[in-house]
């Protein structure tokens, strides 16, 4: 019992010596390298804040005008950043054109904006690029007549040509709904025809439902309030486009989305045939500086806000990279090929972040500080030895000028500048690994002074003639 005691008692003791030893070897290190390390903490801190700064807490959204269906998707946004801890404002504009305006202006805190394709010309623009398309939003025509079942009008040209003297809504200027029906009166040659009034979608519903309005363009989401309003009045019959692949060969940016019969309506059997509606996207678009994280979480939002099953949409279908006019993100790129980041969809947003950054960090300075870290186990030695030996060579220098001429006069300011010199060689914190060159600078110095105590002369007490160098 007493030998396993003793033997517990041996072992401890041995890990607090090494412990003591380390520690000791670790605060010496700090001593003599604190120059180096305070410039690797730095180049360290500079990659940190400069290479990859943390992602903002605080991002603006354009959405629309207030009330719209925009403003609604953008609250959706909204409750999906909250969650990952970031806020996202919205910031109600004009329309598409102010969206765009705002994005564009560098100077401008607004980061992102919903935007439909088609609305604006790429040429010009920079800064500007998308995540892609998050929804179809339905061209719609909607104008007065007594039997919304009636196949009178077989296309929109032909429609409108019935309306040459009509007062016809399509929306105020800036706004998507303004845009896209510019495009399909222009495109058919009727920009000029009807009596063309600005409304915003509200008051245009309520105008064509008083009859103050004999029809009225409207682009907006199957969901959209206005719109269900307007497909379930009886009152109002729904142009299609019978000709839609030939719009959509025009203007690219168009979508062509079918509606059987009774899709909207299977008790109204409305529509009373199958039809094709126009429709542009939305699309997410944002300034190029947004970071890349926050990039990735508009993408999350858009799969998980949008990307649900919708009237005209299949699951999964957005977000999608359909033509937007304008570059597309790269993140968005990695996206569409990828999806998320892998630490995104285990951790949450904060840690995958970081988790992220200290990766991107970490990596190129590693290979910077690597070789520098390995340099200073050597570093260290030469230092150690360049003291020993800047030592030596002072007794070097005594030795010297003892040979050349000592007198009793001169023992006690010789013995002085030893003890002296053997402070400053106590005053060594060498590595275990320098102790023999350590103990042989004290014995010599030690050597010296015995000789001068004895009265002797150095060469004299090693039996060396005065011509032959003391070893040192």
């Amino acid at each position: 019992m007493g030998s396993i005691n003793q033997d517990i008692k041996d072992t401890f003791l041995g890990l607090v010596e090494t412990v003591e030893e380390k520690w000791s070897d670790f605060t010496q290190f700090l001593v003599e390298t604190w120059p180096i390390l305070i410039f690797l903490i730095l180049l360290l801190v500079g990659f940190w804040w400069y290479a990859d700064p943390p992602p903002p807490r605080h991002v603006i959204l354009a959405t629309g005008s207030a009330g719209g269906s925009y403003e609604e998707l953008g609250k959706k946004y909204a409750e999906f950043f909250k969650k990952k801890g970031i806020t996202l404002e919205l910031a109600p504009t004009m329309g598409a054109q102010e969206n765009i305006a705002r994005l564009a202006d560098r100077k401008d805190p607004v980061q992102a904006a919903f935007v439909q394709a088609g609305i604006i010309n790429s040429s010009g623009i920079e800064g500007i690029q998308s995540l892609g398309a998050i929804a179809y939003d339905p061209i719609w025509f909607f104008y007065r007549g007594s039997n919304v079942q009636s196949n009178d009008f077989k296309n929109l040209h032909v429609q409108m040509a019935k309306f040459v003297n009509a007062r016809i809504s399509v929306g105020i200027p800036g706004s998507g709904t303004y845009a896209q029906a510019m495009h399909i009166l222009k495109i058919s040659g009727l920009e000029k025809g009807p009596h063309i009034v600005n409304l915003p979608g509200a008051q245009a519903v309520k105008a064509l439902q008083k009859g103050e309005l004999d029809g009225i363009f409207i682009v907006d989401q199957y969901e959209a309030p206005n719109v269900q309003t307007l497909l379930n009045d009886p009152s109002l019959r729904l142009a299609r486009f019978s000709r839609a692949d030939a719009y959509a060969k025009l203007l690219p940016f168009l979508q062509i989305l079918k509606v059987p019969t009774g899709g909207f309506s299977l008790i109204r059997n409305f529509p009373d045939q199958d039809i094709k509606l126009l429709a542009t996207t939305t699309h997410l678009l944002i300034d190029d500086r947004m970071h890349p994280a926050i990039q990735f979480l508009f993408l999350e939002a858009a799969r998980e806000i949008n990307g649900k099953a919708s009237f005209f949409a299949n699951r999964g279908e957005f977000p999608a990279f359909k033509n937007s006019g304008l570059p597309e993100s790269p993140v968005a790129v990695h996206f569409e090929k990828n999806g998320s980041p892998l630490l995104m969809q285990y951790f949450p947003f904060w840690l995958a972040e970081l988790i992220n950054r200290l990766v991107f960090v970490m990596l190129p300075f590693c290979a910077l500080a690597y070789p520098v870290l390995l340099t200073l186990p050597g570093y260290r030695s030469k230092r150690m030895r360049r003291r020993i030996n800047i030592l030596y060579g002072t007794l070097k220098t005594y030795e010297q000028e003892l040979t050349e001429g000592s007198t009793p006069e001169l023992k006690g300011e010789y013995l002085q500048k030893l003890d002296k010199l053997e402070y400053e060689a106590l005053k060594l914190k060498v590595p275990k690994s320098m102790s023999g060159d350590y103990y042989a600078l004290r014995t010599s110095i030690d050597y010296v002074r015995s000789c001068l105590n004895r009265g002797a002369h150095p060469y004299q007490m090693g039996g060396l003639s005065p011509d032959e160098p003391l070893l040192l």
